[in-house]
């Protein structure tokens, strides 16, 4: 009876600190990985980094089924009241507009009631030029345009030359640091609040996978570990 009460104990453990895990994760600080070079040299594919999803306002599960599928039923949530919100230049994850079910994260540019222009690759806001992050990044020198038009707005011109806009109250405008190759605002509009996921603290692991040759001591960009992101 007591190996029985002993091992009931230790389930009973483990189910609570899952629990735990799960409420931190849902509320507090969780992590994530930078998948694609939208944001170089700022974050590099393959950062793993901890979010904080409080300083929004953390939202309860907006839908509920089986893990890493898109099986399952959307439910009712709620927003917790947010300590700030996002600023221009604070680099933020939210939830894709045009997909919910899939998180991304560049810089915000602009909030509600501010104009974006953008002239030959130059970001004004309010007719102020948008203050440089210290690793902007132009990868294309020749003018191609992966990203070349806008999707949600006719007229407003494309990557190079857009706007002027005001964004909406409510809203923001996000771009990716890596100007060039980047899928956002410009292409697919703003980001409601609704959408707001968390922002980044640090870079706790960055993991080159793209360099299949490298060992396993290599493969670890040591020099980015703990690197506050900004």
């Amino acid at each position: 009876m007591k190996a029985v009460h002993k091992k009931l104990e230790t389930v009973q453990a483990l189910l609570i600190a899952l629990l735990a895990a799960l409420i931190l994760r849902q509320f507090v600080i969780a992590a994530y990985k930078i998948p694609t070079s939208s944001m170089e040299d700022t974050l590099l594919v393959g950062d793993f980094l901890l979010v904080n999803k409080f300083v929004y306002g953390a939202a309860t599960p907006s839908w509920i089924g089986i893990p890493f599928t898109k099986i399952g039923v959307n439910i009712p949530w709620v927003r917790l009241p947010a300590i700030t919100e996002p600023k221009p230049y604070d680099v933020v994850v939210f939830k894709y507009p045009l997909d919910p079910s899939m998180d991304y994260i560049k810089r915000c540019i602009a909030v509600g009631g501010q104009t974006v222009l953008i002239k030959n690759k130059v970001v004004y806001v309010d007719g102020k030029r948008f203050p440089d992050p210290p690793h902007l990044k132009f990868a294309d020198p020749f003018g191609r345009s992966r990203y070349g038009y806008t999707l949600f707005r006719p007229g407003l011109g494309d990557r190079d030359n857009f706007g002027p806009l005001k964004v909406p109250e409510g809203h923001y405008f996000m771009m990716g640091d890596n100007r060039d190759y980047s899928s956002d605002s410009r292409q697919w509009g703003f980001v409601p609040e609704q959408n707001l996921v968390g922002k980044p603290l640090i870079v706790y692991l960055s993991w080159d996978s793209r360099t299949p040759d490298l060992g396993l001591w290599q493969k670890i960009r040591w020099n980015r570990l703990a690197l506050v992101v900004r």
